[in-house]
């Protein structure tokens, strides 16, 4: 703190001087705007995320100056708001540049604990609320969720480093996102390097292995990188009929607020647009990253304790959202099937 000196002795070298200066208070000092535009987030929201990690970042004394969970939090959302070097945010924030790492990686484990929590998929008690979303969203009926990749990119990994080389001959992870109508991730996939294909990953996924072994009531908009499957519908190559046509325009509004999920996550934190680290800390990072748009988000489908809002009059809803089909009908038969009876 400003004006507090602390003398030790040197051996031989006589008495030096310590001197802690005091800290930047960035929650006292810059206004909602101001927090926003350098932390990405509001005053509000970053008390929220502190009081969610506090338990794991809290330290056992205020010796040696310890910073508080706030300003934790604070040096972590610098990071992840311009992912520039350590050092750049260790002057900014007052402190040492090793200290930034050691923040960051502690706020990293800590919200990682979170993932389960703030992203989940709706239950059987949200479904309909979801379905009705999406169908006022894009006249699409039975969605329960949208399905994409993004790539993060990175540095040049020491280690098998063809692997992660993209179809744009950048370095990268490939990152699956499962969303909502309302931008919130519901389901991520965070562990293949960029030259994997999206369908693979989510071949390869604990979200397809449930779903093909207990379908779920309704399906995944998909772009045509995916396999078309009775709970996964994608748009028609060639559209060669009106029907087809109405069902690819209504497939593509409905799938918009994915591809929005994505420019927010990259616009929010500018770290995911280049990370100087190895694969495995790309991945933590942007888990991190995942978790506080999660936790930004708060959606009401995530908060079990709040009662489902009605529904709007049977008249008012359009079309109905649900589809008396075959279960045993390919993927194939029932875009047909809902291309006949909705488009």
């Amino acid at each position: 703190m400003a004006g507090i000196v602390h003398i030790f002795h040197a051996g031989r070298r006589g008495y030096r001087q310590r001197v802690h200066t005091e800290r930047p208070k960035p929650l006292q000092q810059y206004t909602t705007e101001e927090l926003y535009n350098r932390f990405r987030f509001g005053l509000g929201d970053i008390n929220y995320i502190a009081d969610l990690v506090r338990p794991q970042l809290q330290c056992r004394t205020l010796q040696s100056h310890a910073l508080t969970e706030e300003e934790q939090v604070l040096i972590a959302l610098c990071f992840y708001a311009c992912g520039t070097f350590y050092h750049v945010i260790a002057d900014s924030m007052g402190v040492h540049r090793t200290t930034v790492g050691k923040v960051v990686t502690a706020v990293l484990d800590a919200l990682a604990r979170l993932l389960d929590h703030f992203v989940t998929f709706p239950n059987d008690g949200q479904i309909a609320k979801v379905k009705q979303k999406f169908f006022f969203l894009g006249d699409m009926p039975n969605t329960i969720g949208l399905i994409d990749c993004t790539h993060v990119h990175i540095q040049a990994p020491r280690q098998r480093e063809w692997e992660y080389v993209n179809r744009k001959g950048s370095h990268g992870i490939n990152v699956q996102l499962v969303g909502d109508a309302d931008l919130a991730i519901t389901n991520c996939v965070l562990r293949w390097p960029g030259s994997v294909h999206d369908a693979r990953i989510f071949r390869e996924s604990r979200l397809f292995t449930e779903f093909q072994t207990n379908r779920p009531d309704g399906v995944i908009l998909a772009d045509s990188a995916y396999s078309l499957l009775p709970w996964v519908m994608t748009p028609f190559p060639t559209a060669n009929t009106p029907s087809q046509m109405r069902y690819n325009n209504a497939h593509g509004r409905t799938r918009c607020p994915i591809e929005g999920l994505n420019g927010v996550l990259k616009r929010h934190f500018a770290c995911l647009n280049y990370l100087r680290v190895e694969p495995q800390g790309a991945c933590r990072i942007t888990l991190a990253c995942i978790v506080i748009i999660a936790v930004h988000c708060r959606v009401p489908l995530s908060d079990i304790d709040d009662p489902p809002e009605p529904l709007a009059p049977a008249d008012d809803l359009g079309p109905p959202t649900d589809f008396p089909l075959n279960e045993r009908l390919s993927g194939g038969a029932r875009r047909d099937a809902i291309v006949r009876n909705y488009f």
